[in-house]
């Protein structure tokens, strides 16, 4: 039989075909490679991973052990004051303060001691008063810097002559903050003022409007404020798990100095928890939320 001349296709088709092999081999020893480069670096990166949370974890069980026995050592000596002086428990009370100020109300150990210095006979009363003072100021300042940054707030001045000729209490000028989507509108009169003591006393009124309507929710509170007032434990708790706070932050002869902070729940202390309520109610949000982004 006559052998059919090959065309083109025909000699192209002998060359590529061994090339094609090749090729194919080399596509698959290229994909191992990286498949097992990439398997090793993804291991190396859990290693590192894992190494590096039972790192902090180890860490933060040492600084929780820390602080614990410093607490324990600290608060059973403080509680016994007949044994120690003055000068010692501000020591003391200065510890307690620039490390569990977020987590402990301290306002009565420091009430109690500005108490003792004020009934104390020592020359060094005035100091001790103004160091125990300037504790307070610190940690209020500190609490702020961090409140403020997450939060909303505005200050007033108050002058003591404009409250004592005010029979139902100075009414300060009103502000509207804005956290979170939700806008309040906050008013504080200031009824009297206590020199002595370096107090306020204070009635605040949030009025929140409501979703979807015209009408306004009203909450209010009264209290006594001071120096010792801290806002992450000090506060007023609002709706949606949030907080608002007044603090003094200056206290003069004639006039004083208040600011106030509205605030996620999330950065108040540690004893305080959200409701199961807003939990719920803030989950069924995030599951509203997500679906909407859904559709």
């Amino acid at each position: 039989m006559e052998q059919k001349e090959k065309d083109w296709w025909d000699k192209a088709a002998i060359i590529l075909e061994p090339v094609g092999g090749m090729l194919a081999a080399l596509a698959v020893a290229c994909l191992g490679l990286f498949g097992s480069q990439f398997l090793a670096k993804r291991q190396s990166e859990e290693t590192k991973a894992r190494f590096y949370s039972e790192l902090i974890s180890k860490r933060e069980e040492a600084d929780s052990a820390l602080r614990k026995d410093m607490f324990m050592s600290i608060i059973q000596s403080f509680l016994k004051p007949e044994s120690t002086s003055i000068d010692d428990r501000i020591v003391k009370l200065e510890l307690l303060a620039y490390n569990f100020h977020e987590s402990l109300n301290l306002k009565p150990l420091f009430t109690q001691l500005a108490t003792d210095i004020s009934r104390s006979n020592a020359p060094t009363k005035r100091e001790q008063a103004d160091r125990l003072e300037k504790v307070a100021r610190e940690v209020v300042r500190k609490e702020m810097v961090v409140l403020e940054g997450v939060g909303a707030s505005y200050e007033r001045t108050i002058d003591f002559d404009d409250v004592a000729k005010s029979p139902g209490g100075l009414a300060l000028e009103p502000g509207k903050l804005t956290l979170e989507g939700i806008t309040r509108e906050f008013s504080v009169v200031v009824k009297k003022v206590d020199p002595a003591t370096r107090e306020l006393q204070v009635r605040l009124e949030v009025r929140t409007p409501r979703e979807g309507s015209k009408e306004v929710d009203t909450d209010d509170a009264e209290f006594w404020t001071d120096y010792f007032d801290f806002p992450m434990i000090d506060h007023t708790r609002l709706s949606h798990d949030q907080r608002c706070a007044v603090v003094v932050k200056n206290f003069g002869k004639a006039s004083a100095r208040i600011g106030l902070v509205c605030f996620p729940g999330s950065y108040a202390s540690l004893k305080e928890k959200p409701y199961i309520q807003e939990m719920i109610k803030d989950l069924l949000g995030a599951k509203e939320v997500s679906e909407a982004d859904k559709r």
